[in-house]
Protein backbone atom coordinates (compact mmCIF):
# COMPACT_ATOMS: atom_id res chain seq x y z
CA UNK A 1 0.00 0.00 0.00
CA UNK A 2 1.61 3.25 -1.04
CA UNK A 3 0.37 7.05 -0.78
CA UNK A 4 2.74 8.64 -3.22
CA UNK A 5 -0.27 11.39 -4.30
CA UNK A 6 -0.72 14.23 -2.05
CA UNK A 7 -1.53 17.06 -3.62
CA UNK A 8 -1.82 20.33 -1.68
CA UNK A 9 -4.81 22.15 -1.51
CA UNK A 10 -3.26 25.76 -2.88
CA UNK A 11 -2.29 24.03 -5.88
CA UNK A 12 -6.03 22.25 -6.37
CA UNK A 13 -7.77 25.12 -5.71
CA UNK A 14 -11.04 25.09 -4.26
CA UNK A 15 -13.38 22.70 -6.85
CA UNK A 16 -10.95 20.02 -6.97
CA UNK A 17 -9.98 19.93 -3.19
CA UNK A 18 -13.70 19.46 -2.61
CA UNK A 19 -14.08 16.94 -5.02
CA UNK A 20 -10.66 15.09 -3.92
CA UNK A 21 -11.81 15.33 -0.47
CA UNK A 22 -14.68 13.51 -1.13
CA UNK A 23 -13.44 10.71 -2.72
CA UNK A 24 -11.24 10.11 0.17
CA UNK A 25 -14.07 10.87 2.42
CA UNK A 26 -16.30 8.06 0.43
CA UNK A 27 -13.28 5.60 0.36
CA UNK A 28 -12.92 5.73 3.87
CA UNK A 29 -16.55 5.60 5.02
CA UNK A 30 -17.16 2.04 2.18
CA UNK A 31 -14.28 0.38 4.55
CA UNK A 32 -16.52 1.74 7.57
CA UNK A 33 -19.84 0.80 6.17
CA UNK A 34 -19.05 -2.88 4.66
CA UNK A 35 -15.76 -4.27 6.32
CA UNK A 36 -16.07 -2.82 10.03
CA UNK A 37 -14.43 0.40 11.86
CA UNK A 38 -11.10 -0.68 12.14
CA UNK A 39 -10.74 -1.23 8.07
CA UNK A 40 -10.49 2.21 7.70
CA UNK A 41 -7.49 2.59 9.09
CA UNK A 42 -6.00 1.30 5.07
CA UNK A 43 -7.52 4.23 3.75
CA UNK A 44 -4.82 5.80 1.78
CA UNK A 45 -4.12 8.45 -0.55
CA UNK A 46 -3.26 6.64 -3.82
CA UNK A 47 -6.22 4.17 -3.53
CA UNK A 48 -9.08 6.78 -4.04
CA UNK A 49 -7.28 7.26 -7.66
CA UNK A 50 -9.67 4.32 -8.50
CA UNK A 51 -12.65 6.35 -7.25
CA UNK A 52 -11.33 9.34 -8.93
CA UNK A 53 -11.05 7.57 -12.66
CA UNK A 54 -14.36 5.66 -12.26
CA UNK A 55 -16.57 8.87 -11.56
CA UNK A 56 -14.23 10.78 -14.13
CA UNK A 57 -15.40 8.48 -17.19
CA UNK A 58 -18.91 7.98 -15.84
CA UNK A 59 -21.98 10.00 -17.49
CA UNK A 60 -22.82 13.13 -15.69
CA UNK A 61 -26.21 11.70 -14.27
CA UNK A 62 -24.46 8.64 -13.38
CA UNK A 63 -21.46 10.20 -12.01
CA UNK A 64 -24.10 12.33 -9.71
CA UNK A 65 -26.04 9.61 -8.47
CA UNK A 66 -22.57 8.37 -6.96
CA UNK A 67 -22.73 10.91 -4.27
CA UNK A 68 -24.35 11.31 -1.21
CA UNK A 69 -24.24 13.79 1.88
CA UNK A 70 -22.24 12.15 4.76
CA UNK A 71 -23.30 12.97 8.58
CA UNK A 72 -20.75 15.08 10.41
CA UNK A 73 -16.83 14.07 11.22
CA UNK A 74 -14.67 15.28 13.92
CA UNK A 75 -12.06 15.87 10.91
CA UNK A 76 -14.00 17.83 8.84
CA UNK A 77 -15.16 19.98 11.62
CA UNK A 78 -18.21 18.66 12.58
CA UNK A 79 -19.68 19.37 9.43
CA UNK A 80 -21.50 17.48 6.78
CA UNK A 81 -19.56 16.74 3.16
CA UNK A 82 -20.89 15.45 0.05
CA UNK A 83 -18.84 11.95 -0.75
CA UNK A 84 -18.53 9.82 -3.03
CA UNK A 85 -20.40 6.67 -3.50
CA UNK A 86 -21.55 3.72 -5.51
CA UNK A 87 -19.03 1.34 -7.60
CA UNK A 88 -16.11 3.08 -7.88
CA UNK A 89 -15.44 3.81 -3.84
CA UNK A 90 -16.12 -0.10 -3.73
CA UNK A 91 -13.53 -1.36 -6.27
CA UNK A 92 -11.04 1.39 -3.97
CA UNK A 93 -12.06 -0.56 -0.56
CA UNK A 94 -11.37 -3.84 -1.89
CA UNK A 95 -7.78 -2.83 -3.27
CA UNK A 96 -6.84 -0.95 -0.81
CA UNK A 97 -7.74 -4.07 1.44
CA UNK A 98 -6.12 -6.41 -0.29
CA UNK A 99 -2.74 -4.31 -1.06
CA UNK A 100 -2.96 -3.32 2.96
CA UNK A 101 -2.81 -7.12 3.56
CA UNK A 102 -0.63 -7.49 1.23
CA UNK A 103 1.74 -4.82 2.76
CA UNK A 104 1.14 -6.75 6.29
CA UNK A 105 2.89 -10.11 4.99
CA UNK A 106 5.68 -8.28 2.86
CA UNK A 107 6.44 -6.73 6.07
CA UNK A 108 6.40 -10.32 8.36
CA UNK A 109 8.37 -12.12 5.32
CA UNK A 110 10.96 -9.16 5.74
CA UNK A 111 11.12 -9.34 9.43
CA UNK A 112 10.69 -5.77 9.94
CA UNK A 113 9.99 -4.04 13.38
CA UNK A 114 7.56 -5.59 15.80
CA UNK A 115 6.71 -7.97 13.23
CA UNK A 116 10.05 -9.76 13.77
CA UNK A 117 8.55 -10.69 17.38
CA UNK A 118 6.09 -14.49 16.78
CA UNK A 119 3.10 -13.39 19.11
CA UNK A 120 3.10 -9.71 17.13
CA UNK A 121 3.23 -12.02 13.83
CA UNK A 122 0.30 -14.23 14.38
CA UNK A 123 -1.93 -11.53 15.11
CA UNK A 124 -0.86 -9.28 12.61
CA UNK A 125 -1.17 -12.62 10.21
CA UNK A 126 -4.89 -13.07 11.24
CA UNK A 127 -5.55 -9.28 10.31
CA UNK A 128 -4.12 -9.84 6.77
CA UNK A 129 -5.91 -12.56 5.75
CA UNK A 130 -9.57 -10.94 6.87
CA UNK A 131 -8.64 -8.04 4.87
CA UNK A 132 -8.02 -10.22 2.04
CA UNK A 133 -10.95 -12.28 2.48
CA UNK A 134 -12.64 -9.30 2.83
CA UNK A 135 -11.15 -7.24 -0.39
CA UNK A 136 -11.78 -10.34 -2.21
CA UNK A 137 -15.71 -10.19 -1.36
CA UNK A 138 -15.56 -6.36 -2.51
CA UNK A 139 -13.64 -6.86 -5.44
CA UNK A 140 -16.57 -9.92 -6.37
CA UNK A 141 -19.26 -7.47 -5.52
CA UNK A 142 -17.96 -4.83 -8.34
CA UNK A 143 -17.11 -7.64 -11.05
CA UNK A 144 -13.50 -7.22 -9.94
CA UNK A 145 -11.42 -10.62 -9.30
CA UNK A 146 -8.82 -9.80 -6.56
CA UNK A 147 -6.80 -12.86 -7.63
CA UNK A 148 -4.63 -10.76 -9.96
CA UNK A 149 -3.63 -9.11 -6.90
CA UNK A 150 -2.92 -11.66 -4.91
CA UNK A 151 -1.34 -13.96 -7.72
CA UNK A 152 0.90 -10.27 -7.74
CA UNK A 153 1.70 -10.61 -4.27
CA UNK A 154 2.71 -14.30 -3.80
CA UNK A 155 4.69 -13.53 -7.20
CA UNK A 156 6.37 -10.64 -5.52
CA UNK A 157 7.93 -12.43 -2.54
CA UNK A 158 9.25 -15.09 -4.97
CA UNK A 159 10.94 -12.65 -6.81
CA UNK A 160 12.40 -10.69 -4.20
CA UNK A 161 14.16 -13.77 -3.11
CA UNK A 162 15.79 -14.13 -6.12
CA UNK A 163 16.76 -10.60 -6.61
CA UNK A 164 20.35 -9.83 -6.46
CA UNK A 165 23.48 -7.05 -7.52
CA UNK A 166 22.48 -7.20 -11.36
CA UNK A 167 18.48 -8.35 -11.75
CA UNK A 168 17.31 -5.67 -13.54
CA UNK A 169 14.44 -3.01 -11.01
CA UNK A 170 11.65 -3.47 -13.39
CA UNK A 171 12.05 -7.27 -12.50
CA UNK A 172 11.26 -6.55 -9.12
CA UNK A 173 8.52 -4.51 -9.65
CA UNK A 174 6.65 -6.23 -12.41
CA UNK A 175 3.88 -7.41 -9.87
CA UNK A 176 3.00 -4.32 -8.31
CA UNK A 177 3.05 -2.68 -12.22
CA UNK A 178 0.62 -6.08 -12.52
CA UNK A 179 -1.93 -5.23 -10.17
CA UNK A 180 -2.33 -1.79 -10.07
CA UNK A 181 -2.89 -2.09 -14.46
CA UNK A 182 -5.71 -4.55 -13.50
CA UNK A 183 -7.37 -2.02 -11.23
CA UNK A 184 -6.89 0.86 -13.02
CA UNK A 185 -8.34 -1.16 -16.02
CA UNK A 186 -11.53 -2.12 -14.49
CA UNK A 187 -12.35 1.51 -13.55
CA UNK A 188 -13.34 1.64 -17.64
CA UNK A 189 -15.51 -1.51 -16.65
CA UNK A 190 -17.75 -0.09 -14.10
CA UNK A 191 -18.04 3.49 -15.79
CA UNK A 192 -18.98 1.92 -18.97
CA UNK A 193 -16.39 2.89 -21.12
CA UNK A 194 -14.58 0.05 -22.45
CA UNK A 195 -12.39 2.02 -25.10
CA UNK A 196 -10.61 3.24 -21.93
CA UNK A 197 -9.84 -0.23 -20.42
CA UNK A 198 -5.77 -0.38 -22.79
CA UNK A 199 -4.58 2.78 -21.36
CA UNK A 200 -5.88 3.26 -17.88
CA UNK A 201 -4.10 0.03 -17.87
CA UNK A 202 -0.62 1.37 -19.09
CA UNK A 203 -1.38 4.30 -17.15
CA UNK A 204 -1.86 1.84 -14.10
CA UNK A 205 1.22 -0.65 -15.06
CA UNK A 206 3.00 2.97 -15.15
CA UNK A 207 1.89 4.30 -11.70
CA UNK A 208 2.39 1.12 -9.86
CA UNK A 209 6.25 1.25 -11.25
CA UNK A 210 6.60 4.66 -9.81
CA UNK A 211 4.59 3.97 -6.20
CA UNK A 212 7.07 0.68 -5.75
CA UNK A 213 10.24 2.78 -6.76
CA UNK A 214 9.47 6.07 -4.66
CA UNK A 215 8.47 3.65 -1.70
CA UNK A 216 12.25 2.49 -2.46
CA UNK A 217 13.67 5.46 -2.38
CA UNK A 218 12.27 7.01 0.71
CA UNK A 219 12.93 3.55 2.98
CA UNK A 220 16.33 2.97 1.46
CA UNK A 221 18.09 4.57 4.56
CA UNK A 222 15.46 3.04 7.12
CA UNK A 223 15.76 -0.36 5.30
CA UNK A 224 19.53 0.07 5.75
CA UNK A 225 19.96 0.82 9.52
CA UNK A 226 17.62 -1.89 10.20
CA UNK A 227 19.30 -4.17 7.51
CA UNK A 228 15.19 -4.96 5.98
CA UNK A 229 15.37 -5.57 2.17
CA UNK A 230 14.63 -2.69 0.02
CA UNK A 231 14.96 -3.47 -3.66
CA UNK A 232 17.16 -0.57 -4.77
CA UNK A 233 19.73 -2.26 -2.32
CA UNK A 234 19.25 -5.63 -3.34
CA UNK A 235 19.31 -4.70 -7.20
CA UNK A 236 21.99 -2.50 -6.90
CA UNK A 237 20.11 0.12 -8.58
CA UNK A 238 22.10 3.66 -8.18
CA UNK A 239 19.45 6.74 -7.46
CA UNK A 240 20.25 8.34 -10.98
CA UNK A 241 18.98 5.28 -12.27
CA UNK A 242 15.79 5.20 -10.33
CA UNK A 243 14.85 8.64 -10.62
CA UNK A 244 15.21 8.11 -14.70
CA UNK A 245 12.84 5.56 -14.54
CA UNK A 246 10.48 7.49 -12.17
CA UNK A 247 10.52 10.48 -14.91
CA UNK A 248 9.61 7.60 -17.71
CA UNK A 249 6.69 6.58 -16.07
CA UNK A 250 5.20 9.57 -15.28
CA UNK A 251 5.64 10.82 -18.99
CA UNK A 252 4.18 7.84 -19.78
CA UNK A 253 1.06 8.52 -17.30
CA UNK A 254 0.43 11.73 -19.39
CA UNK A 255 0.65 9.64 -22.50
CA UNK A 256 -1.73 7.14 -21.39
CA UNK A 257 -4.26 9.26 -20.53
CA UNK A 258 -3.76 11.17 -23.47
CA UNK A 259 -5.53 8.30 -25.17
CA UNK A 260 -8.73 7.58 -22.48
CA UNK A 261 -11.93 9.67 -23.25
CA UNK A 262 -13.30 11.35 -19.85
CA UNK A 263 -16.53 12.76 -18.95
CA UNK A 264 -14.84 15.10 -16.47
CA UNK A 265 -10.88 14.72 -15.75
CA UNK A 266 -10.05 17.39 -14.05
CA UNK A 267 -9.34 16.11 -10.90
CA UNK A 268 -7.60 13.02 -12.47
CA UNK A 269 -5.75 15.10 -14.83
CA UNK A 270 -4.46 17.27 -11.84
CA UNK A 271 -3.53 14.37 -9.77
CA UNK A 272 -1.87 12.07 -12.15
CA UNK A 273 -0.10 14.33 -14.40
CA UNK A 274 0.52 17.45 -11.87
CA UNK A 275 0.54 15.97 -8.63
CA UNK A 276 2.69 13.31 -9.66
CA UNK A 277 5.96 14.80 -10.71
CA UNK A 278 5.73 16.61 -7.10
CA UNK A 279 5.41 13.29 -5.82
CA UNK A 280 9.04 12.25 -7.49
CA UNK A 281 10.96 15.78 -6.98
CA UNK A 282 9.56 14.85 -3.15
CA UNK A 283 11.04 11.39 -2.68
CA UNK A 284 13.87 12.48 -4.23
CA UNK A 285 14.61 15.25 -2.39
CA UNK A 286 14.45 17.83 -4.84
CA UNK A 287 12.26 20.03 -3.20
CA UNK A 288 10.87 20.97 0.43
CA UNK A 289 7.59 20.49 2.17
CA UNK A 290 5.28 22.70 0.83
CA UNK A 291 4.14 26.00 3.41
CA UNK A 292 2.23 28.54 1.92
CA UNK A 293 3.16 32.40 2.35
CA UNK A 294 3.15 35.66 0.18
CA UNK A 295 5.21 34.28 -2.47
CA UNK A 296 2.83 31.48 -3.82
CA UNK A 297 2.98 32.24 -7.55
CA UNK A 298 6.76 31.12 -8.14
CA UNK A 299 7.92 30.20 -11.02
CA UNK A 300 8.65 26.27 -10.51
CA UNK A 301 6.17 24.29 -13.01
CA UNK A 302 6.09 21.24 -10.26
CA UNK A 303 6.04 23.23 -6.80
CA UNK A 304 7.01 21.23 -3.15
CA UNK A 305 4.30 18.94 -2.17
CA UNK A 306 2.07 19.63 1.01
CA UNK A 307 0.91 16.92 3.03
CA UNK A 308 -1.96 15.00 2.61
CA UNK A 309 -5.33 15.27 3.43
CA UNK A 310 -7.80 15.47 6.54
CA UNK A 311 -8.52 11.61 7.44
CA UNK A 312 -11.52 9.95 9.07
CA UNK A 313 -9.64 8.52 11.98
CA UNK A 314 -6.35 8.68 13.81
CA UNK A 315 -4.22 6.76 11.30
CA UNK A 316 -4.16 10.22 9.08
CA UNK A 317 -5.12 8.56 6.02
CA UNK A 318 -2.02 7.94 4.75
CA UNK A 319 0.12 4.90 4.06
CA UNK A 320 -0.57 4.05 7.60
CA UNK A 321 -0.61 7.22 8.62
CA UNK A 322 1.94 8.99 6.28
CA UNK A 323 2.65 12.42 6.59
CA UNK A 324 1.32 15.44 8.53
CA UNK A 325 -1.91 17.06 6.88
CA UNK A 326 -1.99 20.95 5.29
CA UNK A 327 -5.73 20.44 5.21
CA UNK A 328 -8.10 22.59 7.21
CA UNK A 329 -11.62 24.12 6.46
CA UNK A 330 -11.91 25.59 3.01
CA UNK A 331 -10.55 29.36 2.37
CA UNK A 332 -11.92 31.92 0.46
CA UNK A 333 -9.96 31.29 -2.56
CA UNK A 334 -6.98 28.91 -3.79
CA UNK A 335 -4.08 30.54 -2.06
CA UNK A 336 -5.85 31.19 1.10
CA UNK A 337 -7.41 34.27 2.36
CA UNK A 338 -8.24 37.31 0.43
CA UNK A 339 -4.58 39.13 0.42
CA UNK A 340 -2.41 36.61 1.45
CA UNK A 341 -1.22 35.66 5.49
CA UNK A 342 -1.17 39.09 6.06
CA UNK A 343 -4.53 40.55 5.60
CA UNK A 344 -7.93 40.79 7.82
CA UNK A 345 -9.46 37.20 8.27
CA UNK A 346 -13.57 36.81 7.58
CA UNK A 347 -15.51 37.89 10.59
CA UNK A 348 -15.87 35.71 13.40
CA UNK A 349 -18.76 33.69 13.70
CA UNK A 350 -21.76 34.96 16.22
CA UNK A 351 -21.88 33.65 19.63
CA UNK A 352 -24.44 31.33 19.41
CA UNK A 353 -22.34 29.34 16.54
CA UNK A 354 -19.65 28.07 18.69
CA UNK A 355 -19.03 25.00 20.38
CA UNK A 356 -19.43 23.55 23.38
CA UNK A 357 -16.91 21.61 25.65
CA UNK A 358 -17.06 18.41 24.59
CA UNK A 359 -17.89 19.05 20.79
CA UNK A 360 -14.39 21.38 20.87
CA UNK A 361 -13.03 18.72 22.32
CA UNK A 362 -13.36 16.13 19.58
CA UNK A 363 -12.65 18.31 16.74
CA UNK A 364 -9.19 19.72 18.67
CA UNK A 365 -8.54 15.77 19.04
CA UNK A 366 -9.01 15.74 15.07
CA UNK A 367 -7.12 18.97 14.16
CA UNK A 368 -4.15 17.48 16.50
CA UNK A 369 -4.23 14.17 15.04
CA UNK A 370 -3.51 15.34 11.74
CA UNK A 371 -1.61 18.46 11.88
CA UNK A 372 -3.81 21.24 10.88
CA UNK A 373 -3.01 22.89 14.18
CA UNK A 374 0.78 23.25 12.59
CA UNK A 375 -0.24 23.70 9.03
CA UNK A 376 -3.22 25.28 6.56
CA UNK A 377 -5.79 27.30 8.50
CA UNK A 378 -8.13 26.17 10.14
CA UNK A 379 -11.35 27.35 12.58
CA UNK A 380 -10.80 26.86 16.63
CA UNK A 381 -12.13 23.85 18.11
CA UNK A 382 -14.47 25.90 20.03
CA UNK A 383 -14.89 29.86 18.70
CA UNK A 384 -15.09 28.36 15.49
CA UNK A 385 -12.57 31.63 14.77
CA UNK A 386 -10.46 31.67 12.01
CA UNK A 387 -7.02 31.09 12.15
CA UNK A 388 -3.82 30.47 10.26
CA UNK A 389 -1.05 27.94 11.32
CA UNK A 390 2.17 28.91 12.70
CA UNK A 391 3.80 27.32 9.41
CA UNK A 392 1.29 29.52 6.75
CA UNK A 393 3.99 32.32 7.38
CA UNK A 394 6.52 30.33 5.45
CA UNK A 395 8.05 30.73 1.90
CA UNK A 396 5.81 28.87 -0.81
CA UNK A 397 8.19 29.67 -3.87
CA UNK A 398 6.83 26.95 -6.56
CA UNK A 399 3.31 26.74 -5.24
CA UNK A 400 1.63 28.30 -8.23
CA UNK A 401 2.60 25.36 -10.29
CA UNK A 402 2.28 25.93 -13.91
CA UNK A 403 0.66 29.88 -12.86
CA UNK A 404 -2.41 31.14 -12.22
CA UNK A 405 -2.56 33.03 -15.57
CA UNK A 406 -5.69 31.02 -17.32
CA UNK A 407 -7.70 27.89 -16.51
CA UNK A 408 -7.19 25.72 -19.15
CA UNK A 409 -7.73 22.55 -16.77
CA UNK A 410 -10.92 23.72 -15.89
CA UNK A 411 -11.80 26.57 -13.23
CA UNK A 412 -10.02 26.12 -10.26
CA UNK A 413 -8.01 23.60 -12.11
CA UNK A 414 -4.14 25.85 -12.60
CA UNK A 415 -2.78 26.92 -15.51
CA UNK A 416 -1.24 23.82 -18.02
CA UNK A 417 0.23 26.63 -20.09
CA UNK A 418 4.19 25.94 -20.73
CA UNK A 419 4.44 22.86 -18.52
CA UNK A 420 4.13 20.06 -21.93
CA UNK A 421 0.74 18.15 -20.45
CA UNK A 422 -1.05 17.75 -23.42
CA UNK A 423 -3.77 20.73 -22.11
CA UNK A 424 -5.50 22.52 -25.06
CA UNK A 425 -4.95 25.74 -24.03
Amino acid sequence: MFGIVRPCRHRLGERLKTQWMAHLCGLCLALRRDHGQFARIVTNYDGLLVSVLTEAQAPKEQAEGWRRTAGPCPLRGMRTASVARGEGARLAAAVSLVLASAKVRDHMADGDGLLARAPVALAARRVADSWGRAGARSGIEVGFDTAVLVEAVDRQVGLEALAGPGTPILTVTEPTETATAAAFAHTAVLAGRPGNAEPLAEAGRLFGRLAHLLDAVEDRAADAASGAWNPLTATGTSLPEARRLADDAVHGIRLALREAEFTDGRLAHRLLVHELPASVDRAFGATASCAHGPSAHGPSAHGPSAHGPSAHGPSAHGPLGQGPVAYGPPPSGPYGPPGGPGAPLPPQPPRRDRRGLLAGCAVWAGLACTCQLCCGTYEDPWTRERKEASCSNCDCSGCGDCCNCCSCCGEDGGCCDGCDCGCDC
